[in-house]
C-alpha cells in the first residue's frame, strides 16, 4: 500500500478552501469585485458623459473604478478620431476626474 505525500495533503487543503479569494488563486483567476465589499455607496463602474475634443460630440464611457487611476484610448463613435481618457480617483476610490483630450 502507498502512503500518501504531504503534496497530497497540501493540495486538499487547497482544494477545500472555498473562500473566493482561494477560487480565484487556485484558477489563476483575476480578483473580480465582490458585492457588498468595498466602500459603502461606492459602485464598481459609472458611465460618465463627455465631449469629443475634435468634433465636439457628446459621448459616454464607462469607467471602471476598481482599475485605478488610468489612461486608456477610445475612437469617438462620431468622427472616429482616437480620444485619450484620463481617470483620476478620490482617496476613497470615487471618481474625481475624467478627462478627454486630443491624441494629435
Amino acid at each position: 500500500m502507498k502512503r500518501k505525500g504531504p503534496e497530497l495533503d497540501a493540495l486538499r487543503r487547497r482544494i477545500g478552501d472555498v473562500t473566493p479569494k482561494a477560487v480565484d488563486e487556485l484558477y489563476g483567476l483575476e480578483p473580480l469585485f465582490e458585492p457588498g465589499e468595498g466602500i459603502q455607496g461606492l459602485l464598481p463602474e459609472e458611465f460618465v458623459a463627455y465631449q469629443c475634443p475634435y468634433c465636439g460630440e457628446r459621448l459616454e464611457a464607462r469607467i471602471d473604478l476598481t482599475a485605478g487611476e488610468t489612461a486608456r484610448i477610445e475612437d469617438c463613435e462620431v468622427c472616429c478620431r482616437p480620444i485619450e481618457l484620463l481617470i483620476e480617483l478620490e482617496d476613497n476610490g470615487a471618481l474625481r476626474a475624467l478627462g478627454a483630450q486630443r491624441i494629435d
